[in-house]
């Protein structure tokens, strides 16, 4: 049996070696190819998919599962091979419902779309995107019937992200959710605007770039199996355990944008390094749901990131790497300034009391879309109506509107956004729990020290891939369900105090 876990092993680094050249096409695709190459490109990286897609779907791999079944029945559950078995024959289960051709042809239409995006969203030119967006319409919806028997279209898509979730129980969370948060929004918004101008200046490109790259490093970044580069969406990929790339974009006259999304990627990318090394190339080597990575990258980016503490390290070294900007700025109104609440366009740039908004627009817009309540051709207006509804402003155009995320137009439509509002969730419940065992992490924080957060984080949650599902992790993690208590309580805790509510 051993042996057939050896061949088991095998057959999925071939897989896994075809997958990780299709990511890197695409990381290529979003830095640093040339335009002309997208026709190209999206045929490659279809190839490499559909033959990937074969080979796990293959009646050899059926069978390997079928003769090491014995690992789940006789093996302790959490032991790394019945693990191995179990994840890979779910996966397999799934995955033969689709046959390779529509795998291929999702993977080329959403090359072509997002190259398209690419040009579209500069240009402010919705219409555009409007057959791809139908198409990937058609395409997500062809998807979902591959699982026949959910209760609402989005399910399988859901399931995909966030295994164990659907829609329904997705709308209770945010439901909740929003009943707390509406009330703060409201209670913040209505104050007299807060300060940011010190965040606008003259940060060139290349000092932005060093500088996140000087904050991740002592984070614990290691560029040694790691780098990071220049795109239009920031994003994390991984070509193996020991080569995670993460991606930023910035602009001149703004320090947040690049800092905020350099730390929020390498928090995904903190996930990936993190996983047992013995996982490499089969499904156990990655994040087990978009909730759980979400629940970094955000964990990273707000709860550590945009807390005083962190500035109160970092603060001096950012007056250091642009002269001039800062001096006349006290640290209290730097540390308001990043966290200043307001009724914002753009969901990457917006604060972590309204982010969640943002998040519960587009869920409901991607399930009207599913059920055929809403057409294509009406998306921007019904986004800018459900953005006056929500936030009472309405985008200038669609760039700043409906164009604005990358996801729609370089995947499905369904199963993308919750993980984010996931993520917050959990990023201070897994948070919470970290403190309680090393009372001192904050403390470590203010003298840039972050090991024994980086430590517990990996034992507790990146060892171990996806060796656990999402509902068990968060689990054996917290001793809980999933709940938006200590979120709340966090949000509430501290922009109460910074807007004395």
């Amino acid at each position: 049996m051993s042996e057939q876990l050896e061949k088991l092993k095998e057959q999925l680094m071939e897989i896994d070696n075809l997958r990780s050249a299709a990511a890197l096409l695409y990381w290529d695709q979003a830095t640093y190819m040339p335009p002309g190459g997208a026709t190209a490109r999206g045929q490659q990286i279809a190839t490499l998919n559909r033959i990937s897609h074969e080979k796990f779907t293959s009646d050899r791999m059926g069978e390997l599962l079928e003769d090491l079944a014995w690992y789940e029945l006789e093996s302790p559950y959490d032991s790394d091979e019945a693990s191995l078995v179990r994840v890979t024959r779910l996966k397999y289960e799934k995955a033969i419902k689709v046959p390779s051709d529509f795998m291929a042809k999702i993977s080329n239409h959403s090359a072509a779309s997002y190259q398209a995006w690419t040009k579209a969203r500069p240009a402010n030119d919705f219409s555009t995107m409007l057959p791809y967006l139908e198409k990937t319409l058609e395409l997500s919806r062809q998807l979902a019937d591959f699982y026949p028997g959910y209760e609402h279209i989005a399910d399988p898509l859901i399931d995909r992200s966030d295994e164990g979730m659907k829609a329904e129980q997705i709308r209770l969370i945010f439901s909740e959710l929003r009943s707390k948060l509406v009330p703060m929004v409201n209670a913040i918004t209505n104050q007299i605007a807060t300060d940011v101008s010190c965040l606008h200046g003259d940060f060139p490109e290349q000092d932005q770039f060093q500088f996140g790259n000087m904050v991740i490093k002592q984070l614990g970044f290691d560029f040694n199996r790691g780098r990071q580069d220049k795109t239009h969406h920031p994003f994390m990929t991984k070509f193996s355990i020991n080569d995670v790339r993460i991606t930023t974009r910035s602009k001149d006259d703004d320090i947040s944008e690049s800092l905020f999304s350099t730390i929020h990627e390498a928090g995904h990318a903190f996930y990936e390094l993190g996983i047992n090394e013995n996982f490499n190339a089969t499904p156990l080597g990655s994040g087990t749901s978009s909730g759980i990575h979400e629940s970094q990258s955000r964990l990273w980016e707000n709860i550590v990131g945009r807390s005083r503490e962190f500035w109160e390290f970092f603060y001096p070294k950012l007056q250091s790497a642009f002269p001039g900007q800062f001096d006349s700025v006290p640290i209290d109104q730097f540390y308001k300034a990043i966290n200043n609440v307001e009724r914002s366009l753009i969901r990457t740039d917006a604060d972590e009391v309204t982010y969640n908004l943002h998040v519960m627009m587009r869920f409901d817009l991607e399930l009207d879309l599913l059920v055929g309540q809403l057409a294509i051709k009406d998306l921007p207006q019904a986004w800018n109506e459900r953005f006056r509804s929500d936030f009472g402003i309405v985008p200038t155009d669609d760039s700043n509107g409906v164009l604005q995320d990358v996801h729609w137009y370089s995947g499905t439509i369904g199963g993308a956004f919750q993980g984010y509002t996931l993520g917050n969730i959990l990023s201070r419940q897994f948070y919470d729990r970290a403190t309680q065992t090393h009372s001192e992490i904050s403390t470590e924080i203010a003298n840039g020290k972050f090991d024994t957060l980086q430590n517990w984080l990996r034992e507790q949650i990146y060892r171990h891939g996806s060796k656990f599902t999402p509902n068990e992790l968060i689990r054996r993690v917290t001793g809980n369900e999933l709940s938006i208590e200590p979120y709340i309580r966090y949000l509430w805790g501290k922009y109460g105090q910074l807007y004395q509510l």
